[in-house]
């Protein structure tokens, strides 16, 4: 997913009526906060351009969020995990937990009792966060529910393969904005797997492209991990001949040869590869 990076509202935490405190002097708003802290508490939450508008992304559950404003049923806000900026339903949010695990299986379920045939309260993502208070059996306790540990590993210890991460997702379906395992698209896959390793990544391609890791030159030169660019879409290599990404041919998160993606979107958009990155 791409957009526009003319003035940037996507990483902008301001939309006339309020700003961030730190804008003050820099953009006019009716009045500038610092906000306030809160966590994405659904499973999933849309992240809308406005109340009721397109989605741009989705925040996952437990994701840090800091709040400016409440108006018709909506929080405009910025994630504290990309920094991106825009509005989530306020039902969709909660106090903030400080995360001590992340979601590292493809899902797992929050479940109402340490027992795997208790009643599942939640489906949670790869990528969620969770504040582990304690342990009971084969079970994490939180404040909503358990969740198997087997499911779950400390923020403190991040993944250390992009490429493990993103063949976790194969075969999840296309969702333009998606950031989860029920729907996911090229970029926000991308996101997922470098930042499960520790490594910061923004949401939309277009940013991916001009600031995550440092550019190849020649670009043919690929080896496992890399990125390789279109114009609107990106992909992530699993080696140095197969590409994995999310795209609307398939509907779906899969691998290819880079060959046979390079081909088809040049016959289909006119475009070719603009540049391969090594995060």
């Amino acid at each position: 997913m791409t957009a526009s990076p003319a003035a940037d509202p996507r990483l902008t935490p301001a939309n006339g009526r309020v700003a961030d405190i730190s804008l003050k002097g820099r953009v006019t708003a009716e009045r500038f906060t610092a906000g306030h802290p809160a966590r994405v508490s659904a499973p999933v939450a849309d992240l809308l351009a406005e109340p009721g508008g397109r989605r741009e992304r989705q925040l996952l559950h437990g994701w840090p969020v800091t709040v400016y404003e409440e108006r018709a049923g909506h929080a405009f806000l910025r994630s504290e995990r990309d920094g991106y900026v825009g509005h989530v339903a306020t039902s969709a949010l909660g106090p903030l937990l400080v995360a001590t695990h992340l979601v590292a299986a493809r899902a797992t379920h929050l479940y109402t009792a340490p027992d795997i045939k208790s009643p599942e309260r939640a489906h949670l993502s790869f990528g969620a966060l969770l504040s582990v208070t304690g342990t009971e059996g084969a079970f994490a306790r939180t404040a909503e529910g358990f969740v198997p540990q087997c499911h779950l590993r400390p923020c403190a210890m991040p993944l250390d393969d992009p490429v493990a991460v993103a063949r976790m997702h194969l075969g999840v379906p296309y969702l333009w904005g998606g950031n989860s395992v029920l729907g996911i698209d090229c970029s926000g896959l991308v996101q997922a797997a470098l930042m499960a390793c520790g490594i910061a990544c923004p949401g939309d391609s277009d940013l991916q492209e001009r600031g995550v890791g440092t550019p190849l030159i020649p670009a043919g030169d690929l080896r496992a991990g890399d990125l390789v660019f279109w114009r609107g879409h990106v992909g992530l290599m699993a080696d140095d001949v197969t590409l994995i990404h999310a795209n609307a041919t398939h509907m779906a998160v899969v691998a290819e040869p880079l060959a046979t993606a390079r081909s088809r979107i040049l016959a289909l958009t006119g475009h070719d590869i603009t540049s391969c990155r090594r995060p």
